[in-house]
């Protein structure tokens, strides 16, 4: 029986293994790196052991600690939760020669599908569909490497054997991008994995990531759970998933459920895991690879289940049978997950670092939030940028999705940069509304980069309606009692004016575009100061978030657009149209500069040197992803700034090109 597990992770997937640990009666050990002392998952466990500095190779993935802190505290089972050690069958054979259960699959599972190249030949004999490609590792050299990108025809996908989590993945469409993506993602699959094998298969142009959770038990009863759309994605990361698919129906979804249970059965699978299918525009489903752990994207599952994953998880390792055969697992309403990241997306998605000065989650019965994170706590450069994981669920994908928006509508997060507005319009996006996306969506859909939709007239004139309550109620913490008088609301750069008709009611009037005044009708609460503003304009529902007083207004945003306000009088108004209120471009031209922290892994020009655009200048690597710097501009090295090896910060300048 089990009394006592340790947790060899850190952030949500901790304190989600915890909280359920709890439920059971189970106790539960934390460990830690120094810059996760005053972390969430420290504080929940009932103990916590401190195993090192801040590299994951010397604390979260050093084994030996780990192990002595199970045979300290004597602990019965550990769950290795996802991404760290949740995969390695070495760590498991450690574990078992101290009679300690790994809450997981059998070491055979996790060495035979952990390799891409051996689970594709056992796929194939299990009768799963496979992507046309290379069955074996790629030899590391340029003819192989070409004459095996040629028969399998371009694009073709260069994808680490022991990879996941989009690392090691590159796309190539020709020879020479072929040769040097093979280069980066070998280095990168070495460094992520310390596995530089890589094999090759057919890119299919127009897929959908479509993936099936499988449970197992020592029993042999395997079962399959509804499957997971995960085509919203970005550098083959996956940023809003659904459960179901909008676009799987119920035979396809029974087939391809009974080709993963198949392949389960072929590695005798206990515990969770989730077979990954690339699915084409024919519903043509082809297998990817099986991780053997539980996925991040696990509680769209649960929601629309009513199951318990690492429960289920905990009682197999414990001897016990699933608590649910086929027959019993139905589809109960839609469940959505946005990946609330660290990252700004307004400068390229570039990771963001920093404080949350303010954190508050949104609060309804139907939404959930898996977090590591509170009001205080550090998002740091040593581990993925991951915020929390918001989950809402709805009777029905509508209600689902409608749910999301306000969850995100009311999420406040203050001190760094994240994506939240960027989730937020994906929803608000015809191919996501209809179901019709592929894994191309985000890439067809900002080519240019993130952009907010701009508000039309009608919602800049309730916002100016709201923005007049916000003056209202600042007006009564005034020293000064005035009688009240029109004024001119400016949102940016257009203006709006407020006045009071012959009834006494506030209109709106538009003096920067044509349009009629619009009476307002407003109930908007306000206490002057809180981040969050939830209230209604002529029965429009509307959630503001202000960040601060200014001398003559407020900061907000409202559906992922910035405005600063400012409340002027009307000889303000009159005279603000001959100020110069154009901006000036500071950047110098002749600067690289850091578009994101993080560590130098090589530099690739030296000074004097002659670069093209395109040409590379540097790898840098950020939250365990390497990038590779390119020259924006032709011209001449003039000075570099940084070596290898050396740390880097957002915007520091790295090279002088003239």
């Amino acid at each position: 029986m089990i009394k006592r597990i340790l947790i060899a992770n850190r952030g949500e997937i901790a304190c989600r293994v915890i909280k359920t640990a709890r439920k059971m009666g189970i106790e539960t050990v934390s460990v830690y790196s120094e810059a996760d002392r005053k972390s969430m998952h420290v504080q929940m466990a009932d103990r916590a052991v401190l195993i090192g500095p801040p590299p994951t190779s010397k604390s979260y993935l050093d084994m030996n600690k780990i192990l002595q802190v199970c045979v300290d505290n004597k602990v019965d089972a550990v769950h290795p939760g996802y991404g760290f050690l949740s995969e390695n069958f070495r760590f498991m054979d450690l574990l078992d020669h101290n009679k300690i259960i790994f809450i997981g699959p059998k070491k055979k599972a996790i060495e035979e599908m952990g390799d891409k190249i051996n689970s594709k030949k056992l796929a194939k004999n299990a009768g799963v569909n496979l992507i046309p490609g290379y069955i074996g590792e790629v030899p590391n050299n340029n003819e192989d490497i070409l004459r095996i990108a040629n028969s399998i025809g371009y694009p073709v996908m260069i994808k680490a054997s022991a990879g996941g989590g989009g690392k090691g993945m590159r796309i190539a469409y020709n020879d020479k991008e072929c040769v040097q993506n093979f280069k980066t993602a070998k280095e990168e699959s070495l460094s992520s994995f310390g596995d530089d094998r890589i094999l090759m298969e057919k890119y299919i142009e127009e897929p959908r990531h479509i993936e099936v959770n499988i449970l197992g038990d020592k029993f042999g009863n395997i079962v399959y759970l509804p499957e997971r759309e995960c085509s919203i994605q970005r550098r083959n990361q996956k940023v809003l998933e659904e459960a179901p698919s909008p676009f799987i129906d119920p035979e396809t979804r029974k087939k391809m459920g009974e080709q993963a249970v198949a392949l389960a059965r072929a590695v005798q699978y206990e515990t969770s895991g989730t077979v990954e299918f690339m699915v084409d525009k024919h519903k043509h489903w082809y297998f990817l690879e099986m991780n053997t752990r539980l996925q991040v994207e696990h509680p769209i599952t649960e929601q629309i289940t009513g199951l318990d994953l690492v429960e289920e998880m905990i009682n197999v390792a414990s001897g016990k049978k699933l608590s649910v055969t086929q027959d019993q697992i139905n589809i109960k309403g839609h469940a959505l997950e946005s990946r609330v990241y660290a990252e700004d997306p307004y400068r390229g998605f570039l990771p963001s670092i920093g404080h949350l000065l303010k954190y508050r989650e949104p609060k309804h019965k139907d939404i959930r939030i898996d977090t590591g994170v509170r009001e205080g706590d550090e998002i740091s450069m040593y581990y993925d940028p991951l915020i929390s994981k918001t989950i809402t669920w709805g009777k029905d994908r509508t209600a689902a999705i409608e749910l999301m928006k306000d969850a995100l509508d009311t999420y406040v997060i203050r001190g760094l940069g994240h994506n939240v507005s960027f989730c937020r319009d994906v929803l608000r996006q015809p191919k996501f509304v209809s179901g019709s996306y592929s894994t191309k969506f985000i890439a067809e859909t900002y080519p240019q980069g993130f952009k907010p939709e701009p508000l039309n007239l009608e919602q800049k004139m309730n916002l100016a309606g709201f923005a007049s309550s916000m003056k209202e109620t600042t007006s009564k913490f005034s020293v000064h009692n005035a009688p009240w008088t029109p004024y001119v609301i400016k949102l940016n750069k257009e203006y709006f004016g407020v006045q009071k008709n012959e009834q006494g009611k506030t209109v709106v009037v538009p003096l920067s575009a044509e349009g009629n005044e619009v009476e307002v009708n407003t109930e908007v609460c306000w206490d002057n100061t809180s981040p969050l503003i939830s209230g209604k304009v002529n029965n429009t529902t509307m959630h503001v978030q202000f960040y601060d007083h200014t001398h003559s207004g407020y900061h907000i945003s409202y559906q992922g657009n910035f405005f600063k306000v400012d409340i002027l009088t009307p000889n303000q108004y009159e005279l603000s149209k001959y100020c110069d209120t154009g901006d000036a471009d500071t950047a110098s031209k002749g600067e690289f500069l850091a578009p994101m922290p993080g560590a130098v892994i090589s530099v690739a020009v030296a000074e004097g040197a002659k670069v093209e655009i395109g040409q590379e200048l540097a790898i840098l690597e950020a939250m365990k992803m390497r990038n590779v710097l390119k020259a924006e501009r032709p011209g001449v090295v003039k000075k570099v700034h940084v070596k290898a090896g050396q740390s880097v910060q957002v915007d520091q300048l790295l090279f002088e090109i003239e």
